[in-house]
């Protein structure tokens, strides 16, 4: 069997592995780094998502040095989000002069490939990965196909990266008994409109739709429009009736004909939005996992490139500290020091995606009431829209803040719940009338209160306590980790409050 020998073996040009392969070329090093990028297909992929950067991905790209990737691709600047529901919108823009990018993806990819094979000990193969080669317990390289041959070809190295995305076809063997296993909400159904008109330009749209999941869209192009629909499971059997007749009247009006123009020319696709929280790895030696293999969120925020690009920064300073990467006391201090780094960042982001989704995606009267109180809350506009776009666009990486910001959303979607008018429907074929609760009606508001505020609970109180699960370490830091997961709920919960009665 014919054998290649590297440093290091990246399985999956994707995201993650060409902007990894990229860095580790670009550390200072006497002897460069012998790189392996192994892919499946160089071809041009096709996929619905991966299509917007927020400004902390672009940021991080800055650092990786390939800023210029965005250039030549028709990229379109980003400068925040218009939320719109029942015909009313809110601006949320990025704070200051912060700016992420949106693209095809499949032209982003081809960049960041061609930036990888121009790096200095680089060596992109196309190839199928099969099974990964083991030698006493660690892992020392992969078994894979090249694409113009049939026989299977060894590749070892003294680290093996594990980057192929979403569906990985190794993650259980890299992880076994200790990984988390991935859950899917829903699914994103996509489409690509012309010359459509968005509310805000330059601005992602997030329409919340009653009785259903959000829509996103956003310009990826000077002509060209993605169309995300989230739809639950069990999917409809015509995809296409059901935009059509239960989303699209719910979209500004100026959407309506390039939605029908997109569905009639294009066939619908749909991706999953899956979770998967980030276990400690270290488990088995030889071998990391990086990117949607290992860490996933609700793609609602457009996080998942921004967490990748920071999750490389990262991992190519602490490569650079290594002498031996076949150490693996080394390697496993480099693991435990990158999965406690990362934290902020990638936790920020993970919570939010997915508690934004539960909201946005209101099912039920409860959580219906937080929506209500969530758009609200971004119409006051200041802060309360500041910290949190802050959060979803990487600016400002905190869990804390995330909580104050979240459950002060709780506070005042109760707050609303007193003071606004509320829907009063006499029968199903009468338009609801609004109208202030009475002081009889107090009573029953407060039981409601009381609920609302437990479900904004279980909304997220689950979400932290995935991240901060995998957070504690069996070392000496372990009652440092106990005070940290019985302090950060309480001490969310009152800056929420503190920060509602600011607000308020």
């Amino acid at each position: 069997m014919p054998q290649s020998q590297y440093d290091v073996l990246i399985v999956g040009a994707g995201i993650a592995g060409s902007s990894l392969a990229h860095a580790l070329s670009t550390l200072p090093r006497t002897k460069p780094l012998r790189i392996g990028l192994l892919e499946r297909s160089l071809a041009e992929p096709d996929r619905i998502v991966g299509e917007l950067l927020q400004p902390g991905g672009v940021t991080a790209l800055r650092k990786l040095g390939l800023e210029a990737c965005l250039e030549g691709i028709d990229a379109i600047p980003a400068r925040g989000y218009c939320v719109v529901e029942d015909g009313k919108s809110v601006h949320i823009p990025y704070p200051g002069a912060h700016e992420g990018r949106s693209f095809h993806h499949g032209k982003f990819i081809m960049t960041l490939r061609d930036a990888a094979k121009r790096a200095r000990g680089v060596e992109v193969v196309e190839a199928t990965v099969t099974d990964l080669i083991e030698e006493d317990g660690r892992v020392v390289g992969v078994r894979a196909t090249r694409k113009e041959g049939e026989r299977k070809e060894a590749f070892h190295a003294k680290l093996v990266v594990i980057a192929d995305g979403c569906f990985s076809n190794f993650r259980t063997a890299v992880m076994g008994d200790a990984g988390a296993k991935s859950t899917t909400k829903s699914h994103f159904v996509g489409a690509v409109l012309e010359d459509a008109r968005l509310p805000i330009p330059n601005c992602g749209t997030v329409a919340l739709i009653k009785g259903f999941g959000p829509v996103l869209l956003y310009q990826i192009s000077e002509h060209d429009t993605r169309m995300l629909v989230d739809v639950k499971a069990p999917l409809p059997s015509d995809l296409k009736a059901h935009i059509l007749t239960n989303i699209v009247p719910q979209l500004p009006s100026a959407l309506h004909l390039p939605i029908q123009k997109a569905l009639d020319k294009d066939r619908i696709r749909r991706m999953p939005n899956s979770f998967l929280p980030p276990v400690k790895q270290g488990k088995k030696s030889g071998v990391i996992l990086l990117g949607d293999s290992w860490n996933m969120r609700h793609p609602l925020t457009g996080g998942g490139m921004t967490v990748a690009f920071n999750d490389v920064v990262m991992l190519r300073t602490l490569i650079a500290e290594v002498s031996n990467l076949s150490d693996e006391d080394e390697m496993k201090h480099l693991l435990h020091q990158w999965h406690w780094s990362r934290k902020p960042l990638a936790s920020t982001i993970n919570i939010l995606s997915v508690a934004l989704y539960d909201l946005f995606g209101a099912d039920d009267e409860l959580l219906a009431v937080l929506r209500t109180g969530c758009f609200k809350y971004f119409e006051r506009g200041g802060e309360c829209i500041n910290g949190p776009v802050s959060l979803l666009s990487g600016i400002a990486p905190s869990p804390m803040l995330l909580a104050s910001h979240f459950f002060a959303v709780a506070f005042y979607s109760i707050w609303i719940m007193f003071t606004h008018p509320l829907p009063v429907r006499s029968s199903p074929e009468t338009k609801p009338v609004y109208t202030v609760a009475t002081v009889d009606q107090y009573p029953f508001l407060f039981v409601k209160a009381l609920r609302v505020f437990w479900t904004a609970c279980i909304v997220f109180g689950p979400l932290l306590w995935s991240e901060l699960r995998w957070w504690a370490p069996n070392d000496t830091r372990s009652r440092n980790v106990v005070l940290a997961k019985t302090a950060l709920p309480v001490l969310a919960l009152l800056g929420g409050l503190v920060w509602t009665l600011r607000v308020l």
